[in-house]
């Protein structure tokens, strides 16, 4: 799992979020011992290069900067349909996170 800062916070943000915290149902000082547990193990990653715009959604920008700084492998989207050309020019694999536990399996 790669971040640079500025998708982290976005993160941080989202979870907190009033709405989204009706949906999940954690505390903020739930969301953050989630979020603590897994900074151990997020590869972070600086932007180098600023690639925008690449996507039609331009909050969709830092995931794709992520991927791209990183040298990612995999970008792990229920977005599939709106990455998939700025992926591509990336070399990087587009799949849904049911695709990715199917992958994981058949390593296993």
């Amino acid at each position: 799992m790669l971040a640079t800062p500025a998708l982290w916070l976005e993160y941080e943000a989202t979870l907190k979020r009033a709405d989204i915290r009706l949906l999940h149902g954690l505390s903020s000082r739930d969301v953050d011992d989630v979020l603590n547990a897994l900074a151990s193990v997020v590869v972070p990653v600086q932007s180098h290069f600023l690639w925008r715009p690449q996507l039609r959604d331009p909050k969709d920008e830092l995931v794709l900067e992520a991927a791209a700084n990183g040298r990612a492998r995999y970008l792990v989207t229920l977005n599939v349909r709106d990455f998939t050309p700025a992926a591509s020019t990336f070399g990087i694999a587009l799949c849904t996170p049911a695709q990715l536990l199917n992958l994981v399996e058949k390593k296993s």
